[in-house]
């Protein structure tokens, strides 16, 4: 891919719907992504371009989690997508690392995704990560990527979407 990856801008709101709209079989990831920032919930949005073409995006969420007795610093990835004309040339690969690059340089404590676990746990999520919080979602799809190691990450709490989620549950 020429281009590369970039925060999202509010201009890109177009292409980004039309992204999800391409990628995915239902309009439920574009709007989504509309609900996350219509509510203030979005921490990182990122544009994948192409000879200045947006052809990726993938975006992190806050989320309410407990762990260990207290409250932790975590987002959620959710969604990632390629148009179908771009998927396999690392537009989601790069659009994912520097999404998680950001999580860490900014302080999270942990990521979690709900997805297909051979190709996100490529960049180490995994479900025995997300075992311990109590979600919805719970189950071999619902993993987590530990930014910061510790006992308390290990001990049971609880993980929650942002409300905009609560249609997909």
């Amino acid at each position: 891919m020429s281009g590369g990856i970039r925060p999202a801008e509010p201009p890109d709101a177009a292409a980004i719907r039309a992204v999800h709209l391409a990628a995915f079989p239902t309009a439920t990831e574009a709007d989504l992504v509309a609900a996350l920032d219509r509510d203030g919930d979005t921490v990182v949005s990122l544009v994948g371009e192409t000879q200045g073409e947006i052809v990726g995006h993938a975006l992190l969420s806050r989320m309410r989690v407990t762990g260990g007795g207290r409250d932790r610093r975590a987002v959620a990835l959710a969604p990632v997508g390629v148009r179908p004309d771009f998927q396999g040339a690392g537009v989601g690969r790069r659009l994912i690392e520097g999404a998680l690059a950001i999580a860490r340089a900014t302080g999270e404590e942990l990521v979690f995704v709900l997805g297909e676990p051979a190709y996100y746990g490529r960049f180490g999520f995994s479900a025995e990560a997300a075992a311990p919080f109590a979600s919805p979602y719970a189950g071999p799809y619902f993993m987590a990527l530990a930014l910061k190691e510790g006992p308390a990450l290990h001990e049971k709490g609880e993980a929650a979407y942002a409300p905009a989620f609560a249609g997909l549950a």
